[in-house]
């Protein structure tokens, strides 16, 4: 019974690719951070097309950017893969936005694009603001 109870409390959050590169451009712990912010359980979500996403980045690039990536790859592990066998179709940003409005979950990213999309759509987005400490946009 404890357990069904604290599955229903932990909220699920879609992260972005750019949101893996957090702790190594603005030396952030995201996983302290988040906890800090939503003073609750949760659960990084990684969609295919954002594993993709790194695992080509680690493939061309700078030096320095294919270091990066792998570092996200190796901390992406701590995630939630999300493993059905739904097709996406279009950009890895795409998939965030159909996911986060098919689930109603927030989204962890820095890209301001993505931000806008999933503000007009009412999607919560955690995001750094002053490269120093993550802020929530939306209500939860």
């Amino acid at each position: 019974m404890l357990n069904s109870k604290s599955k229903k409390r932990t909220l699920k959050i879609i992260v972005d690719s750019n949101a893996l590169f957090v702790p190594f451009q603005f030396k952030i712990d995201i996983f302290e951070e988040l906890k800090a912010l939503l003073n609750r359980n949760f659960e990084l979500i990684l969609l295919p097309p954002i594993r993709e996403e790194l695992e080509k980045i680690v493939n061309k690039g700078s030096p320095k950017i294919r270091r990066q990536a792998s570092s996200a790859l190796k901390l992406a592990e701590k995630c939630t893969l999300f493993n059905e066998t739904e097709k996406f179709v279009g950009s890895p940003d795409d998939a965030i936005v159909q996911m986060a409005h098919e689930w109603n979950c927030p989204v962890f990213t820095n890209d301001s694009e993505l931000r806008k999309k999933l503000r007009n759509i009412n999607v919560p987005v955690i995001y750094v603001r002053q490269k120093s400490k993550l802020e929530i946009d939306g209500m939860m």
